[in-house]
């Protein structure tokens, strides 16, 4: 069924007729998740119909549709975990769990028919600027594209991080990534490790602590976690959304405004998550487990807010059961019986799950785009993302990235990022046509300065003075993956495609040449 309660019909494209020449389009799309799908519906509906949308899975969804464990869920209430031009009137829970996330993309296909576009089972393999063409050449499993446009819609958490343990390799049980669940594997009676205490760590933990014989949870740095106020919305409420549509966008509304006032009390001043946010989180601990000495070890030790703050109900409950317990000494190894910790315990499992998240601040698809001057996006980056706006890289023509560096989220729906970044594209596809060029990319002075724009304002955030270590530093320490304000502030400066921060990029016949006889493997 789609999100709008209507049977799910898409027909993408799985496979093409074998072909010598690159197929070209105005405006290629990597990835059908949120981002894919958002920009299909946007630029089919502002008279863009030439373009596809690249995914490597079966089927669209993104992360939705990868991320299949018990308790998957969104920590951001569904009405704004939505496109704000997509409404669901029949959200069941006021927090959505993935099988109806990944339910309601499918229906935005349907029901805005973007099945045509897609071209599914297309994992793409590289991709390179060409600069006598003046468009991007991209290499797929399914044969070479071209286009004008490039869009890299992936996200953030697209390709699971799996820890270098040493002797990970010898160990002779199951071993699997929860964003790539074996639900071929019955965990009853299994000893069970999970490494990891992060957004899905606290989600699985619950749902599969009363199966297994022996839960172990390797435990580094304990979340900050808060109460879970989810509910389920009744069918008068639904019915309510249904009939009067405006309803339901002021209870969006209404949800927004309440994550902003967060954001504002919280994670830009850190003494008030201390007095404000940490007295609450602090009770939700003391309610959960009455072990002091549990509660010692699941207590965190830095700022509120420094690390992904969670919500959940039964995560501490769970850590309480007789047959769990919570191991905090460092791996040492790993054998192929067990696991051994630093302080020479070993722990006895048949099988290893990792909530280790995601390559956030190193995303793979950085090494296999090649800009103007051959370089990767990678080689550019040097280990720290960077951006104009968010969107757009210098050096890199008509590339336009959605959740790209400096503009995630601590607080709010990254949905929300998106549709800022697919209303800019907009912009820069409307100046590409009254311009008359066939390219842009930001001048380097204009990036530079958003750059460090964002830095300056990072400075006293809880995300860089809270005192921890977190996936949102890069490896050098820069904090590259969050907005440093409020939304509704990256919208202002997003609201409108600015091109005097761009420059125009000719053709470049004879540097091209010299490239042509490349492949776009081997661009990679």
């Amino acid at each position: 069924m789609s999100g709008n309660g209507e049977p799910v019909r898409h027909e993408p494209v799985d496979h093409e007729p074998v072909r010598h020449e690159p197929v070209h389009h105005r405006v290629a799309v990597v990835g059908a998740g949120f981002g894919g799908i958002g920009t299909a519906i946007r630029l089919k509906q502002s008279g863009y119909h030439d373009f596809v949308v690249f995914d490597r899975g079966a089927d669209v969804g993104g992360t939705w549709r990868d991320n299949t464990y018990p308790g998957c869920a969104c920590d951001v209430p569904s009405h704004l975990y939505s496109l704000s031009f997509a409404p669901n009137p029949r959200w069941s829970r006021s927090f959505s769990g993935q099988p109806e996330i990944w339910e309601y993309l499918r229906g935005c296909v349907t029901r805005y028919g973007i099945g045509p576009h897609l071209r599914l089972r297309h994992e793409v393999t590289g991709a390179r600027w060409d600069a006598a063409a003046g468009h991007w050449l991209i290499g797929t499993s399914q044969g070479e594209y071209s286009a004008d446009v490039l869009v890299a819609a992936g996200g953030p958490l697209a390709e699971p991080s799996i820890p270098d343990l040493p002797g990970l390799s010898t160990f002779g049980g199951e071993v699997f990534h929860s964003a790539r669940w074996n639900h071929d594997l019955d965990l009853a009676g299994r000893r069970v490790a999970v490494i990891g205490t992060g957004a899905s760590a606290i989600q699985f933990v619950p749902e599969i602590a009363p199966t297994v014989a022996r839960l172990h949870l390797f435990q580094r740095t304990p979340p900050w976690i808060m109460p879970r106020a989810d509910r389920a919305i009744g069918e008068a409420e639904k019915r309510l959304f249904r009939a009067f549509p405006p309803v339901q966008r002021a209870v969006r509304a209404g949800i927004y405004l309440a994550r902003e006032t967060v954001m504002a009390t919280g994670f830009l001043n850190p003494t008030l998550m201390r007095v404000a946010g940490q007295r609450v989180a602090h009770r939700h601990l003391r309610r959960s487990v009455a072990d002091p000495a549990l509660r010692a070890t699941l207590s965190p030790d830095y700022t509120m807010g420094c690390k992904r703050v969670l919500l959940s109900n039964d995560y501490y409950p769970a850590l309480t059961r007789d047959n769990v317990d919570v191991v905090t000494a460092g791996i040492a190894e790993v054998r192929p019986d067990g696991i051994v910790t630093r302080d020479g315990i070993r722990h006895e499992v048949d099988t290893i799950i990792f909530g280790t998240g995601f390559h956030v601040t190193d995303p793979p698809i950085a090494a296999h785009l090649r800009g103007r001057d051959g370089r990767t996006l990678e080689q550019v980056w040097a280990g720290s993302m960077r951006a104009h706006q968010g969107i757009t890289v210098a050096g890199f023509p008509n590339l336009f990235l959605l959740l790209g560096p400096n503009t995630g989220l601590g607080h709010s729906s990254v949905v929300f990022m998106i549709e800022c970044q697919i209303r800019y594209l907009l912009g820069a596809l409307r100046h590409l046509d009254r311009a008359g060029v066939a390219a842009i990319e930001p001048a380097p002075e204009a990036q530079a300065a958003f750059v460090a724009d964002v830095d300056r304002r990072m400075r006293g955030t809880v995300w860089t003075s809270g005192g921890c270590k977190s996936w949102y530093l890069d490896a050098t320490g820069r904090n590259s993956t969050l907005w440093p304000g409020y939304t509704w502030s990256y919208w202002l400066r997003t609201r409108r495609f600015d091109p005097a921060a761009y420059r125009p990029v000719p053709r470049h016949p004879v540097a091209a040449r010299s490239g042509a006889e490349q492949t776009v493997e081997e661009g990679r």
